[in-house]
This record gives structure tokens, sequence and C-alpha cells, in this order.
């Protein structure tokens, strides 16, 4: 393999990129390094200040081997020049926030995001003197509209988590360039192979890798990918300082998974496209939201700005009574999939999502925003992750309690 893996095809750069067989075993497979120290052939400075590129290994939270392997793969997956892998998305999330934002500034946060990160800006970001403002992407205007002197990040999300609208990611970095601000993306749905960020002009882009990066739901893991300048300033600040970096087991769990995700990634889409045509046809389900279906409202964008429109479902199936006595019916009687949060397993997930909960909780939508999130979710959704199993066996499994 060259130095530069992402000149390489998907499959190529998934199972090579980061990875050497062993200088020392020939070892095909990656090694897992699990010191916490490592021993030093020269005198180095005790403070992570010294640092460099041409630093070697030290100490776990400055750098470890098996890290470095996973954070390479993603990079070539992104094609981006660097990444650094987190202990969880959130981590990503607030390493990013709290590195690149101080007391004075102003971010602009999509309204509908993963709640964590809404929750943190919500709560976490005003505490430390940074104002947050709250805007539906779906139009870009909104952005411009929402821009001060002192913007220094937007953050999208795209597809939105839970409900799969859509963000211009081109126009809003075009928008945050104009205005001197950075533009960082959570790309979690789409996976590093659904839609191309970095081509876009997206400046950072988060994953929670814990979802379709690692994609058996065993271990937690965050990336953010970008520039080499920009992932050594977060290095330094939130690797070095926040300390929630990767564990090397997880590092080596979410690389092994991470080489079959364009596989994976594909039978994800064709099962979600054929399951959503389903789930169309049937008198029970009012609404379904996806990318890949031509009835999504921003389903153009889709067609433009994504490679894959991975496997996330949601739909509808009246008011808030049916939902919840369908959901505990799903508790009841599914027999493959599983009723439990998260998504971008191996194995097909569902969850009912109560609309006006999250307006409390997470969302805080204003009456506008509220109206526009309700367009996609009505009372309640059913946010579906399809898996990897049969096609046939999801419907079946589907239709008995719709």
């Amino acid at each position: 393999m060259t130095d530069d893996h992402r000149t390489f095809g998907p499959m190529t750069k998934a199972i090579h990129s980061g990875e050497e067989p062993d200088a020392t075993t020939g070892a095909s497979a990656p090694a897992l390094h699990l010191s916490s120290t490592f021993v030093s052939d020269s005198v180095e400075g005790f403070s992570a200040h010294n640092i460099t590129e041409d630093t070697p290994y030290v100490y776990g939270r400055w750098g470890n081997p098996t890290v470095t392997m996973l954070e390479n793969k993603l990079a070539a997956l992104q094609g981006a020049e660097a990444c650094l892998c987190t202990a969880s998305g959130m981590a990503a999330a607030s390493s990013m926030f709290l590195t690149l934002l101080g007391q004075g500034d102003h971010a602009i946060v999509s309204d509908v995001c993963y709640a964590g990160v809404a929750e943190l800006a919500h709560d976490t970001l005003p505490r430390m003197g940074i104002e947050v403002s709250f805007v539906d992407m779906s139009q870009s205007s909104n952005v411009v509209a929402a821009l001060k002197s002192n913007t220094r990040l937007i953050h999208s999300e795209s597809p939105a988590n839970p409900i799969g609208r859509l963000s211009d990611l081109r126009a809003i970095s075009e928008i945050a360039r104009g205005a001197h601000a950075l533009h960082s993306t959570d790309s979690t749905f789409a996976s590093p192979l659904g839609q191309d960020s970095i081509a876009l002009g997206v400046d950072l882009i988060m994953h929670s890798a814990t979802k379709y990066i690692g994609g058996h739901g065993d271990a937690l893991g965050g990336a953010i990918i970008g520039s080499s300048d920009l992932i050594q300033t977060l290095r330094f600040e939130a690797g070095i300082h926040h300390g929630g970096i990767l564990s090397p087991f997880n590092a080596w769990l979410i690389s092994r998974g991470a080489a079959t995700l364009p596989l994976r990634l594909e039978r994800h889409q064709s099962s979600a496209l054929t399951i959503a045509q389903w789930l169309e046809s049937q008198s029970s389900v009012t609404k379904v939201i996806y990318p890949g279906l031509p009835s999504h409202p921003q389903y153009k964008l889709a067609q433009s700005q994504m490679t894959n429109t991975s496997g996330m479902i949601a739909f509808q199936v009246g008011d808030l009574a049916k939902g919840q006595s369908i959901a505990n019916a799903m508790i009841e009687k599914l027999a493959i999939i599983h009723y439990a949060v998260s998504l971008g397993h191996h194995r097909s997930l569902i969850y009912w999502m109560e609309t006006e909960e999250l307006m409390k909780t997470s969302f805080r939508l204003t009456k506008d925003q509220a109206k526009s999130y309700r367009e996609f979710t009505g009372d309640g959704i059913f946010r579906l992750s399809v898996g990897l199993e049969d096609t046939d066996d999801l419907i079946a499994d589907l239709a008995q309690v719709l």
C-alpha cells in the first residue's frame, strides 16, 4: 500500500488503511496494544506541549498504536487528512464545541440533532458564556439569518436524528466560509461512505463510531475527521486535556467492523429501501420518511448529496395512543427486530419516540420549528434501524405488529 490510501477504492481502504503487517512477528492482522505507557529510547519532554507528529508513543492518553491505526483508516474512508478518535460520539461533540468555542463566542446548531448534543448545546454551552442559536437547517436561509459577528461554528446534522431531515451541506459550508466560521456536521446516519462531506466543503465531520462504523453494537466510540491542522488542535486540547480518549480495545473492535463497512452499507440501503416501500403500502402506516424514497420531501437533495441513503427509516402510525399501543405490541411480539435504542448495527433495532417528550427534554423548539418537526413526526415516530437480516424476515416480523 502507498502512504496515501485515499486514492484507493472504498473496500481496499476499509480493509488496509492504517494497517501494515507487524514488523516484528509478520502478523497480518493488526495488533491490540493495551499498554498505558511506552518505553522511551531518547530523552523526551514530560509535557504534552512538546508533542509533534514525530514524537514516539509516550503515554496512552497522548496516543496509542491501535487507536492511531483506526484514526488513519477513518481519515482514508472519509477522504480527509486526519482523524481524532474519542470515547463516544458525545465525546466527539463535546471535544469540538469545548475546543473551538469560548466565552463570548456564538454557535449555530441544528434545532434537530442527536438528543445528547442538543442538550449539551441547550444547557452546558450557555453556562460557559457561549451563545447558541438553534436553527432549522433544512432551509439554508435560516442559517444566514442567524449569523452574528461572533459566530465561530455552524453545526449541522444530516440526515438528522431521529427524523431523517437533510441539510444542504454545500450551501451551509459556503455560508460558513463567508462568515469566517467553521462548519461541522454530524454524519453518523450516513457514515463516512454515505456522503462525501469533505467534497461538500465541511471542515469537521463527526461520527458516533458506535453506530455504522463499528457496526456490531459491541463498542462505544466517536470520531472527528478533517484537516491535519484542525485535528491537531482538537487532539491537543480535547485528547490531552479533556481526556475523552478511545480505549485501544474499542479501537480494535471498531476497526474490525469498519473493514466491512462498504459491504454492510450496501445491504443496509437495499433492505431499507425495500422495507420503506413496503411500509408505504401498509394502511396502518400514515407516513414514511426515508431519503431513498421519492416521497421524502428532500429527495432531490438526497440524490445529489448522498452516495448511500443507509438504513434509517422513520415512520408514523397515527395518533399518540396508536403509537404507544404498537410499541407495546413490538416489545411483546417482535422475534427478530430488537426493541432497543441505538442504530447502525448488524441486527435491526426499533424504538418509539414521542414528539411531546422530546420537545420538553431535548429539542425545546419554537412554535414554527415544532410545526416543521411535526411534519416529519406527528405525535411520534418509530425509528427503525434496518440491519443485515433477510429482508423478507424483517417484513414478516413488522407485519405481525402493524
